[in-house]
Parts: C-alpha cells; sequence; structure tokens
C-alpha cells in the first residue's frame, strides 16, 4: 500500500519537484498547501500518513504548523523541511514533534524514508 503524503511548501516550484519525485517513488501525494493555515486544514481534512512541511511559511511557523497537527487524534509523521541547513535552527528541530528533518536539496525517497524508519535525522 503507497503512504499518502501532503506537501506543505509556499514554493509552488518546489512543490512540484516534490509531488514528481514522491509520485516516482510510489507514494501518493493527497494534496498540497502553500502555507501554515492551508497546511493545518489539508492535514486534518486530507488525513495523510505522512506530512512534508516547510519550517519557513508566509503566515506561521512550520513548527506551529506542526505542533497543530500533532495535537490531533491519531496524527501523521510530521518531515520538518528548509532550504537551510538543521543546524540554523538550533534545538528546535528536536524539541519538535517532527520525525526529524529534511534538507530540501537532500529530499529524496531513500532520505524520506530513512526518517520515516527512524535511521535518518
Amino acid at each position: 500500500m503507497r503512504r499518502s503524503v501532503v506537501i506543505v511548501d509556499d514554493h509552488a516550484g518546489f512543490r512540484t519537484q516534490a509531488r514528481a519525485l514522491l509520485i516516482a517513488a510510489g507514494y501518493e501525494v493527497a494534496g498540497e498547501a502553500g502555507d501554515g493555515e492551508s497546511g493545518v486544514r489539508a492535514a486534518r481534512d486530507l488525513r495523510p500518513e505522512v506530512v512534508l512541511l516547510d519550517v519557513q511559511l508566509p503566515d506561521i511557523t512550520g513548527f506551529e504548523v506542526a505542533r497543530r497537527i500533532h495535537e490531533d487524534p491519531d496524527p501523521p509523521a510530521i518531515i520538518l523541511i528548509s532550504s537551510r541547513d538543521a543546524t540554523d535552527y538550533g534545538g528546535r528541530i528536536a524539541r519538535s514533534c517532527a520525525r526529524g528533518f529534511i534538507c530540501k536539496a537532500e529530499l529524496s525517497a531513500g532520505a524520506l524514508e530513512a526518517v520515516l524508519n527512524g535511521t535518518g535525522r
């Protein structure tokens, strides 16, 4: 069975690239959102198994989006992404409810699976 994913990122070009990569790897992209509030709604409405979530969004941070989604019953796995390096966020990633972090330049099916399986960041 394919894992369903919602992509939350304010750059349409990145969402398009991530969608293509995930579909090619056998994921089902259930939806996309371009800001944090829409991302929370998409996660709640579509109930994906995974949310690929940009840290820097135009309205609220990915950390806040992750917190809100994680409060729901049976929340999805949340993977934070950013064009910045994880070290730029200090301990915020580790303190978040996200399963892990992937730099956008390193996004691949293997990196995503590693984080989901607990062998990645």
